[in-house]
């Protein structure tokens, strides 16, 4: 819970966490399309736990973001994660906030070696033409500079 907000907690480093401790491959250095299923899958989860919570539930990332994971690496989009990507129904605003460097919500680690170049543009990539469309599944808004946190717990993000 932050600032009276359930939220759910980031996939990819969840799953990098488990992977590194288990000496798993689903690592997005090692098997992108691997890491992608796994978070597909800790997504619908996440998703399955939400409507199960009263009140609002933030969402670090969700379903489109691994559409938008995967367009990004230049894999295929299995139809089976499109069609989750169009089935899971999120609230339709959604807020995007950049990777902002010069604050602690972008920052490299053991767990994160997306350099920022990649964390900018996977930020730019998860809500595409057919989800953001008008009348689409969402409308994603960018949260402008002047909005942003001095630090990550102002910001509700975990990860």
């Amino acid at each position: 819970m932050q600032r009276g907000f359930t939220t759910t907690v980031e996939a990819g480093r969840g799953i990098i966490t488990d992977q590194m401790a288990i000496g798993g491959k689903a690592l997005p250095w090692a098997d992108r399309a691997l890491f992608a299923e796994l978070m597909l899958s800790w997504e619908l989860r996440s998703y399955r736990h939400a409507q199960q919570q009263d009140g609002v539930v933030v969402f670090d990332r969700g379903v489109p973001d691994v559409l938008g994971y995967l367009r990004l690496c230049g894999l295929p989009v299995p139809r089976h994660v499109s069609g989750a990507a169009e089935m899971v129904r999120y609230q339709r605003q959604v807020f995007i906030a950049p990777p902002w460097p010069e604050t602690e919500i972008f920052h490299q680690d053991s767990e994160r070696r997306q350099d920022l170049d990649e964390a900018e543009r996977t930020a730019d990539r998860p809500y595409d033409q057919r989800l953001a469309k008008p009348g689409g599944v969402c409308r994603p808004s960018v949260v402008p500079r002047s909005a942003r946190p001095s630090s990550r717990s102002d910001s509700g993000v975990n990860a």
